[in-house]
């Protein structure tokens, strides 16, 4: 790898990490300088706009994020615990997130809602990718027989996708982690009815 491609690299990743924290809007070419310790001409010799990196970084955090669900499903067997491994990573997200700032996708979803539609449409990508990530593990669970094959993988996998988000903006906002602990203990029993080991 070159000393440009690297360089260019740091930037997306020291951006990321500002975006995700002070968010798009919040974060002028001047913060990304600052952090980046890079001059605006630098800056501008990888990226034509503040838009480019942003596009870039977006995908750089969410990358992080989906990096560390995927080896925490690895370590289970069964789908219900591949789906509350997914809790696991954001289970002390106060103090130890899986990727500074929180979560990207829920930053950027709120941020963007209204005022970047490119950034907006990043978010519903990363949105319906984790939906059929979760209905993937669901339908796996249901064709190996430990889930009921009567489920609906459709609302069931928005259910746990909201419960998730739920959770890390509820304790995110309050700086504690008891509704990301609220929300593993009452999913894993409600998820418990969908087991075959519970008839």
């Amino acid at each position: 790898m070159t000393k440009g491609e690297n360089t260019r690299k740091y930037i997306i990743k020291k951006s990321a990490e500002l975006f995700n924290q002070r968010g798009y809007a919040g974060s002028s070419l001047s913060d990304i300088t600052e952090v980046t310790g890079i001059k605006r001409g630098g800056i501008y010799r990888h990226f034509a706009c503040k838009d480019e990196i942003a596009l870039e970084a977006y995908d750089y955090a969410v990358g992080i994020v989906n990096e560390k669900f995927t080896e925490a499903a690895k370590e289970q067997q069964s789908a219900i615990g591949k789906i509350m491994s997914l809790f696991k990573v954001y289970e002390q997200v106060v103090e130890h997130p899986p990727f500074i700032g929180g979560c990207p996708v829920l930053n950027t979803a709120v941020e963007s809602d209204d005022t970047h539609p490119e950034l907006r449409k990043k978010a519903q990508q990363s949105i319906e990718r984790m939906l059929q990530y979760i209905k993937g593990i669901l339908y796996e669970g249901i064709q190996n027989g430990e889930l009921k094959p009567n489920l609906d993988t459709d609302s069931l996998a928005t259910f746990i996708f909201s419960v998730l988000e739920g959770g890390i903006m509820l304790s995110k906002l309050e700086g504690n982690n008891r509704h990301m602990q609220f929300n593993i203990e009452c999913l894993s029993k409600y998820l418990e009815q969908f087991s075959f080991q519970s008839s």
